[in-house]
């Protein structure tokens, strides 16, 4: 009976998305995975729509499609594990997945520690109350407000960034709450345990869309999203895919259809050598 239990705990927590191998050659050798003929890829599905599970439990959205399609074309078979982003970085290190999918902000100081790879246009977003009570309509009308942000991303940083340059102008500081993912801050956001949610804008502009939150303010802090690795080799195969995946139009396809903002730079690899 545990066996049997921990074999559905496992199955919950990394997800092929067939069962497969694909019939093909890999384009990169089973030396730079941590399993055979498979690409294994973290991701934390609280971002609707960039990535989430729907209401059949499976994982859906821009990062889950591009993902798929990037194992494929590699020829390899897509694996996930989803899990909170404070875990994803420690985890890339000690090869319990290859590919970081999970929208990760570009920093110079990240890129001295693991191969980057951008591939989208992504900003700040705050989130408040449907219909914006507290008339929040710039960054300092924030000052002393309760802030929940996920914690241990880009997201968290920029929001103590805000902090202590409200400060520097003699507001008040926030009062910043930190959650282990962006649906747990919605949720208290929700209950009114807090008064704003930090999170990204395309996020906020669905949540927005569908009536939910409010997105006050966006467009913060622009900075490139990423895919990550440990193997620089695995890391210039995407790079490669990517690269045809513009030229025949599918990156397109797939960012107009989720209204993305899309990378307009190559698709290189910036990480150590």
């Amino acid at each position: 009976m545990r066996r049997l239990l921990l074999a559905a705990a496992l199955a919950a927590f990394a997800t092929p998305a067939f069962a497969q191998t694909p019939a093909c050659t890999p384009r990169v050798a089973d030396s730079e995975l941590i399993k055979p003929r498979t690409l294994v890829m973290s991701i934390n599905p609280t971002l609707r729509p960039l990535q989430y599970v729907d209401a059949q439990g499976q994982l859906q959205g821009l990062r889950f499609e591009l993902g798929v399609e990037i194992a494929r074309r590699l020829c390899l078979t897509p694996e996930w594990v989803r899990i909170e982003f404070s875990a994803m970085i420690p985890g890339l290190a000690a090869r319990r997945w290859d590919m970081i999918n999970t929208g990760t902000f570009y920093t110079e100081e990240r890129a001295r520690i693991m191969q980057m790879l951008r591939y989208e246009n992504q900003a700040i977003a705050i989130s408040a109350a449907r219909g914006n009570p507290l008339n929040i309509r710039s960054v300092d009308d924030l000052a002393g407000r309760t802030i929940g942000v996920e914690l241990g991303g880009f997201e968290e940083a920029r929001t103590r960034q805000i902090s202590t340059e409200l400060q520097a102008k003699g507001l008040r500081p926030l009062n910043i709450r930190t959650f282990d993912n962006f649906a747990i801050a919605f949720q208290a956001l929700r209950a009114g345990q807090v008064e704003a949610v930090t999170n990204v804008d395309a996020v906020a502009a669905e949540y927005d869309q569908r009536g939910e939150f409010s997105r006050v303010l966006f467009g913060l802090y622009p900075s490139p999203a990423s895919l990550n690795f440990r193997s620089r080799t695995l890391a210039n195969a995407v790079a490669t895919v990517m690269t045809e995946m513009r030229a025949d139009g599918w990156y397109d396809r797939l960012f107009d259809r989720y209204g993305a903002s899309k990378w307009t730079g190559t698709f290189e690899i910036v990480g150590p050598q």
